[in-house]
């Protein structure tokens, strides 16, 4: 990476301030000419850093030595540094090895890694190495504060922007679901939505992170909100008068209404009420059956550039740009989502936009923002509504693992799941009786098909009594009897708890006793979608006495039957879908802390908090497993797993999931799923014809390709059945396909258990973006739809209906075998890979160890089981064997095993350590075959072929030459 040292840059920004300013502020606020002499910077030095007066936005920078290669910066524009405590963060300074000096205009902190220097007119930080060479800085004048008061309190609207050079790239953010992988020069708005996680942590090709420490809506890119149409843009109808878009509505296809109008804007429920009162049903329904709505005109601007816009919409939507068609796609009527569109325009040139759409009762909003300067489009920035200060950790490393590892030192370790939950988890939108769920269960023992995790998703409960954690007795007679049979089928059961209340149960009324439950909704009297529908709302998670009772609640009606992990709903929180945002402030508030608004993004950590530590004291035995729909920095140390919500069965919704997941993985949280085969379903697949059929299957099978390299591997969905056995006739083409990626996941498990060790031990990262891997090939900078499954897989999933193959990018620095048939292939090239319906494209790095084990039924079976080690040849390579108890936190206190396994390519030498460590149950002697892949043979997935060579372990070193290949 290309980096300018400390006297240039200090010359540089002489530069900048003596041609940029014409004047500064001191600290008192007193104006100095540009050309007085600058005085000679003072600083304050506290135990773990410096704080610094300045000029600028800011009266005080504070920086705080988290490690040598983390600090945190905090800027204030007055007051005090007696800040609000962080939610994310569990360190926030601390190290008092540093040095602070300070001359004229600067003021810089080093430690035995980074220099951080405060420039004092301005007030601006740049980081620099230990090489002296520049790493980041933030611009000149690029912080602001502006003041906000929400419900009496004060607060301020805050940015930060950095500079960054063209070839930099930008990952991380959460998961959102656009297909974007690099960042860099996009707009990521992070608000908590079904299918929206949004987490202030971003990772750059130049080895360094940003956590930004803000509860509030944060964005990155543009700090400023779209608009509608009209807000910005010169807006003609069908005929070229100004003022609208001719608005079309139909009913069965016979033209029912034309008007125009200024805005697309059906967006929340609040702006239905401009729905044509002709066309609302008996019961008050929008769009309903036969509807559809067709908009036409143009757009023009008086600003050059390259304009954005989003689409969001439910129901079937098509949107043409000059008569192309741009987008294409449906979702479900109650969740919709964004897709973005850019128009180049220049100023006074019309530009034809024309949508069709076919509501099914939905939503739809078009809305734009105008271009920002292209320097600053480019460059750093993150911004967010409400906070005290600029907050943030600036996280060095030597590669993106390093970063990774740094955020974990700030927000917490990423603790371990119970090796099951790496296991196969069979779920459907819910189970509705006892009985059924144990038959699905017998089935899959039946049918010996692996499987650890049997979910109950919502409605165990009685109709009117959600929140009270209660079975309906009529359906699920002795829960406790079925959790004890699914314990003695080798199975665990995960449950559904919602954050949600019912007004009548005791668990609200106990809660609400105590201030610990949101009002409006019920006060404005709305009702949710359950039967006649009832009033409702949520807990607040902010409340330590609230968090507490939660649990207790939890603990009492649902723990102490055993049930084994918890899903936790609608954390972000969705109290009432389809309102506005404004409004879904006031919902979820005033929270313990303060206005719902300025902790917009983070109840799904409070509300985890409160399971994973009141489970780890209850049961401190049993590793706590959590699923939220939400997530935000730290909840990894909450044993919390994401997925990315209510997706629906479409391929361009399966091809999201791929960078969606990538970019969660690169913000530092290793443990993310998805509703393989996606949770709605188009009319079309629910009750299917011939032709619907086979895309429904071929779908399911791709995505459950996917899945069983998602690092947790997981069915559900709504509608139709999820089951491997439902899903096709056992014995059909489908069937064997699902059965056979079932089946390797758990021949995988010695691998990908020692991969969820590694998130632990070393801050590991399951599902890798190849910008990790590859750090120095530019190409793979913007691939969305491969990576890497720990050290060893390339995975490239289908995502194209009826395709049998797929162009595949194998990275450079690499040779690549073939994962089905050996072959190998040279690094950075292009391929044209084979994907036959049954298989989807697998490549293994030259140099990967891969350790397999036997074919079982669930992941805590046949533990003392032969292992066989395959070693594809072709370069150096290395592997640490990780195991241990499997459902405790003995590993907390050293109870483990490694064994270390290197391969050197020179002398066709397979070393397998010394054993280091041990733990309860460790099985002394492990046997293990061995097999080489150098290149094409019949048996590359032959797990039970026979091996090349064999050796009895016992913990001390064995080194095994490599058979040549059989005359």
């Amino acid at each position: 990476m290309h980096r300018l040292s400390i006297p240039m840059l200090a010359a540089a920004l002489t530069v900048a301030l003596i041609s940029g300013c014409s004047s500064h502020a001191d600290p008192t606020g007193a104006q100095a000419p540009a050309n007085a002499a600058t005085p000679q910077a003072t600083f304050q030095k506290i135990a773990d850093g410096v704080i610094v007066g300045v000029g600028g936005a800011a009266k005080q920078v504070r920086l705080q030595v988290v490690s040598d290669k983390i600090i945190h910066v905090t800027a204030i524009p007055a007051g005090s540094f007696d800040l609000p405590k962080s939610l994310m963060a569990v360190k926030t300074g601390g190290d008092p090895h540093f040095t602070a000096s300070s001359e004229t205009g600067h003021v810089r902190l080093k430690t035995a890694e980074l220099t951080a220097d405060v420039a004092t007119a301005t007030g601006a930080v740049t980081f620099f190495g230990k090489d002296g060479k520049l790493i980041l800085a933030e611009q000149p004048k690029g912080r602001s504060f502006t003041p906000e008061t929400v419900q009496g309190q004060s607060f301020y609207a805050v940015r930060q922007q950095f500079a960054s050079p063209d070839d930099e790239a930008f990952y991380g953010l959460g998961q959102h679901q656009k297909g974007t992988m690099n960042y860099k020069g996009k707009d990521v708005e992070l608000a908590q939505h079904n299918m929206d996680i949004g987490i202030p942590f971003v990772v750059s090709s130049r080895n360094y992170g940003l956590l930004w420490d803000n509860n509030s809506i944060t964005r990155f890119g543009d700090p400023r909100p779209y608009q509608m149409l009209d807000q910005q843009l010169k807006l003609f109808d069908a005929d070229g008068k100004p003022g609208g878009f001719t608005a079309n509505y139909y009913v069965d296809g016979k033209l029912k209404l034309s008007r125009d109008e200024s805005a697309v804007n059906y967006e929340y429920i609040k702006d239905l009420k401009r729905w044509p009162a002709e066309l609302i049903d008996a019961k008050g329904i929008t769009g309903g059956p036969g509807q559809t709505v067709e908009w036409k005109g143009e757009v023009a601007s008086d600003v050059a550039g390259l304009h954005k816009f989003r689409l969001y919409a439910s129901g079937y939507f098509k949107l043409y740009v000059d008569g192309k068609l741009v987008l294409d796609d449906w979702r479900q009527n109650w969740n919709p989502w964004y897709r973005n569109f850019f128009v180049q325009m220049k100023p006074g040139e019309k530009h034809a936009i024309r949508i069709d759409w076919t509501p099914q009762s939905g939503y739809i909003a078009l809305d734009h923002q105008d271009p920002l300067p292209a320097a600053e489009q480019n460059e750093l920035s993150l911004s967010s509504e409400l906070g005290h200060a600029v907050d943030y950790y600036f996280i060095d490393g030597n590669n993106l693992d390093d970063v990774i590892a740094g955020y974990r030192d700030v927000t917490g370790k990423s603790v371990m799941l119970p090796r099951w939950a790496y296991g196969f988890w069979q779920s459907r939108d819910h189970y509705e009786t006892q009985a059924q769920l144990l038959g699905v269960l017998k089935r899959y023992r039946e049918l010996k098909l692996p499987l650890d995790n049997i979910v109950q998703d919502w409605r165990y409960w009685k109709d009117d009594a959600w929140g009270s954690h209660r079975f309906d007795e009529s359906r699920y007679p002795d829960p406790k009897a079925m959790i004890d049979q699914v314990h003695a089928e080798h199975a665990n059961l995960m449950i559904s708890v919602w954050p949600k209340f019912y007004p009548t149960t005791k668990n609200y009324q106990e809660l609400d006793a105590k201030g610990a439950m949101y009002r409006r909704n019920v006060e404005l009297g709305t009702r949710d979608w359950v039967g006649p529908g009832y009033l409702n709302s949520f807990y607040d998670p902010y409340s330590a006495e609230g968090r507490q009772i939660y649990w207790r609640q939890i603990r009492e009606n649902l723990g102490d039957l055993g049930i084994d992990a918890w899903w936790m709903d609608a954390t972000e929180p969705d109290i009432t879908s389809n309102t506005s945002i404004a409004e879904r402030k006031l919902l979820m508030g005033p929270t313990a802390q303060g206005p719902g608004a300025a902790f917009f993004n983070s109840y799904s950590l409070m509300t985890t908090s409160a399971v994973y530590q009141g489970s780890r004291d209850s049961y401190p035995d049993k590793r706590v497993f959590i699923l939220t729909r939400s997530m935000f920095a730290g909840e990894q140390r909450n044993a919390a797993a994401g997925w990315s919500g209510d997706v629906v069965a479409r391929w361009s919704n399966l091809r999201d999931q791929i960078s969606a997941g990538i970019n969660f993985s690169l913000s530092g949280v290793p443990n993310w799923t998805t509703d393989i085969g996606g949770y709605a379903l188009e009319a079309r697949y629910e009750k299917p014809d011939a032709k619907n059929l086979q895309e429904w299957r071929e779908l399911n099978l791709r995505w459950f390709q996917f899945g069983s390299f998602m690092p947790l591997f997981r069915s559900h969905g709504q509608g139709v059945y999820r089951e491997i056995f439902n899903l096709a006739p056992v014995g059909s083409e489908v069937y064997d396909a699902l059965a056979w990626y079932d089946r390797l996941r758990y021949r995988l498990m010695p691998y990908i258990y020692t991969l969820a060790g590694d998130t632990y031990f070393r801050d590991g990262t399951i599902m890798r973006g190849l910008v990790m891997d590859f750090p120095h090939d530019i190409k793979v900078r913007d691939i969305n739809d491969e990576y890497m499954f720990g050290p060893a897989f390339l995975v490239a999933p289908v995502t194209a209906y009826q395709a049998r193959s797929r162009e595949v990018y194998l990275p450079a620095g690499s040779a690549w075998h073939d994962f089905y048939t050996g072959k190998r292939y040279d690094g950075g090239v292009t391929i044209e890979a084979d994907a036959p319906l049954a298989r989807m494209p697998l490549f293994v790095r030259a140099g990967a160890i891969v350790p397999t084990g036997p074919a079982i039924q669930y992941t805590h079976e046949k533990p003392d089981a032969p292992i066989t080690l395959t070693i594809y040849t072709g370069a150096d390579g290395s592997f640490s064997l990780y195991q241990d108890q499997g459902t405790t936190y003995d590993y907390e206190h050293g109870a483990y095993s490694r064994i270390p396994l290197s391969y050197d390519e020179a002398s066709g030498t397979l070393h397998i350590g010394p054993r280091e460590g041990s733990y309860p149950g460790m099985p002394a002697q492990r046997h293990f075959n061995i097999r080489w892949i150098s290149g094409p043979t019949p048996t590359a997935v032959d797990f039970d072929a026979p091996a090349t060579q064999d050796v009895d372990y016992r913990g001390a070193a064995i080194s095994v030459h490599r058979k040549p290949p059989a005359q």
